[in-house]
Formats: C-alpha cells, structure tokens, sequence
C-alpha cells in the first residue's frame, strides 16, 4: 500500500497554489488519521483554507470557492476559500472547528488559522454542533450496524460521534478530535464497555482486516440508548453565541492584507 510522506503532501498543496493562484493559509488532516483511528488502507483526507487576490472578492460574479484535487485512490484534498469558512464558522460548522484542531498540519500560514481559534468559543452553538454529530452517528448507525453481520469498522464512526454528543451534553464546548481523549473522558475505566472497544479500537489500529462480523450486541445497546436521550437532550441545548459578524468582517480584511 502506497504512503504519502508530510513533504510530498505540502509539495502537492504548492502545486494547488501555483496552478490556482492561491494562497493556502492552512492545511491539515482530517477523518481517520486526524481521529488517531487509521488502518493500513486509510486514504489521506487534507483539507485547506485558501485567500485569492482581493480583486477576486470584488466582483459582480459568483464564483466557485471550493478547489477539490482527487489526486488518486488514496489521497483527497480539498479546500474552501477563507470566505467561504468563515460564514461556515459563524454558524460553528464543526467539520471546520475540527480541521483547525486537527493533530496533523500540513502548514499554517500568518495568524488567520490562530484568529479564528481564537474566537471560536465565542462563535460555538452547542445545539448545531450536537445536531451535525447526532445525524452523523444516526445515518452511520442505521446504514451500517443493523442485521447479524455489520461492517465492524463502522463502529467507530458511530461510537465517535455518539461521544462527541456526550462531550458537548457535559462540557458546552467543542469535543476534542482525538478518539482516544473521547472515549477516556466520556466511559468510566473498568466496564465491559470500554473494554470491547479497547480492543476493537486495538485491532484496528494494528493493521487488522475489519470487515463483516457478527453485531456486537453490547455496543449497539449503548448506541441505541445514547442516541434515543441524545434526541431529547439536543432540544434544550443552548442554539447559538452572540454574533461576532462584525469581527469576522475585520478578520477575512486583515487575513488579504496579511497575504
């Protein structure tokens, strides 16, 4: 199985520079290797926040501000224009909030990335964010763990998102990325629980075949309750933090003249 190496990666982001006259402001990993849960046939997922020259943004025009780059097989990357995150963050988009937490950067250009985090607390909507991580591990749940025999490595992508719920339930702020941090904090030590996702979790970082196995009735029990309270919990949840448009505004100016 092919690898791909930091360089060749950050050589492959230039080449998305120079090709669309971009500047990328940051780069980094997300999904399974971002999560500290990859297998030894995990793709690469980068994701990027790019600026183009300020006459780009002074148009009557609506342009595309998305740049995807399928480069094979196993590496994706894709990023959004800074404006383009920026409405996403002012409306605590959490797949942004989580590449600006990703353990892997590819690169970090300026203060634009460390601006943003720095006011995302102040941006951060518990109740959107519970709801993204709620249908997430809903649709994985019914898609993938019903019947005899399920698609075992789909465990983590229900278990992650159920405890990212669980995370914002108890704390009201953005769960952390790692998986590990996740299912320390939120199963108590010593139950049977986290013990078969231990050694799931084991498993699959260790390079094992995770395909169809039989269901594992005790995880899917925990699922099933945890996402029934989730709904009801997910009502009362606090919608939004005060608005920092303005904020946002100076930002996105500063990050051109920055570039």
């Amino acid at each position: 199985m092919k690898e791909y190496s930091k360089e060749q990666i950050r050589a492959k982001l230039q080449e998305i520079e120079q090709e669309e006259q971009v500047r990328i402001v940051y780069a980094c990993e997300s999904g399974s290797r971002a999560w500290g849960f990859p297998s030894k046939d995990s793709d690469y997922d980068v994701r990027f926040i790019y600026v183009r020259k300020p006459e780009w943004y002074l148009s009557i025009f609506t342009r595309r501000d998305v740049i995807d780059r399928p480069i094979d097989s196993l590496l994706d990357i894709n990023g959004w224009d800074l404006k383009k995150a920026l409405n996403l963050f002012r409306k605590s988009n959490p797949p942004l909030l989580e590449w600006l937490q990703s353990p892997i950067v590819y690169s970090e250009e300026g203060a634009t990335a460390a601006w943003i985090r720095s006011i995302s607390p102040l941006t951060f909507s518990p109740k959107a964010c519970l709801y993204h991580y709620l249908h997430m591990a809903k649709g994985n749940f019914r898609d993938y763990l019903q019947g005899e025999q399920v698609n075992i490595k789909k465990y983590f992508y229900v278990l992650r998102p159920v405890l990212a719920c669980l995370w914002i339930e108890r704390y009201n702020t953005l769960p952390p990325v790692a998986f590990r941090e996740l299912l320390d904090r939120m199963l108590d030590e010593g139950t049977e629980l986290k013990a078969v996702i231990e050694t799931l979790l084991a498993r699959k970082i260790a390079g094992d075949e995770l395909d169809y196995e039989p269901q594992i009735p005790l995880i899917n029990q925990f699922l099933n309750e945890q996402i029934t309270a989730l709904e009801r919990a997910a009502t009362d949840m606090t919608a939004r933090a005060a608005d920092q448009d303005e904020q946002l505004d100076e930002l996105f100016r500063a990050a051109l003249k920055e570039i």
